[in-house]
């Protein structure tokens, strides 16, 4: 008895039958070689198809038509939103320092007998004023110390001359390459 030291290749696979069988054994190189096709029996357990209950798709917030709007989806329509920064805001964010905030006059204190209240706008330091005391106590911007400047993505072109192109030596070529 001989004892079999290689695996059999066609023990998994898909052999050909009948008409393609006969057609492969005169067309193929080699009608030994295994087809590469695994037998869906053997090689996947469970098999493919072969389960009993269906997929459904589990239940997600945006599943729900509800709570998923057409316009939350529609990115076609998300347009850039606009902010609104008021004087009001601007001053106090540019005097956030609290000794800032104390060195601007208040507006004049006759509010507090009139009959109408006063707002809290009012109580806010004025933006011209808030500029004003940030310009007066230091030079914001000096010849050193320069604004910032918008960033940009790209490198700014700037001409250079390229070696020129292979021409006669002794022939008019009026054309200069800039790269």
């Amino acid at each position: 008895m001989s004892v079999k030291k290689a695996a059999d290749h066609t023990l998994y696979h898909l052999s050909p039958k009948g008409f393609w069988k006969k057609f492969r054994d005169v067309a193929a190189a080699n009608p030994e070689i295994s087809s590469g096709l695994p037998l869906q029996s053997l090689n996947r357990q469970p098999p493919p198809g072969s389960r009993p209950e269906k997929y459904s798709t589990p239940a997600t917030k945006a599943s729900d038509p509800a709570q998923n709007p057409y316009w939350k989806r529609d990115v076609r329509r998300a347009y850039p939103q606009l902010s609104v920064v008021t004087q009001s805001e601007l001053a106090k964010f540019l005097l956030q320092s609290p000794e800032k905030q104390q060195s601007i006059e208040k507006p004049a204190e006759a509010g507090k007998d009139a009959s109408v209240p006063t707002t809290s706008t009012s109580t806010t330091p004025d933006l011209i004023a808030a500029i004003n005391e940030i310009t007066s106590v230091s030079k914001v911007f000096s010849e050193s110390n320069l604004p910032p400047t918008p960033t940009i993505s790209f490198k700014k072109w700037t001409p250079e001359d390229a070696p020129p192109a292979p021409h006669d030596p002794n022939a008019y070529f009026p054309m200069n390459l800039i790269k």
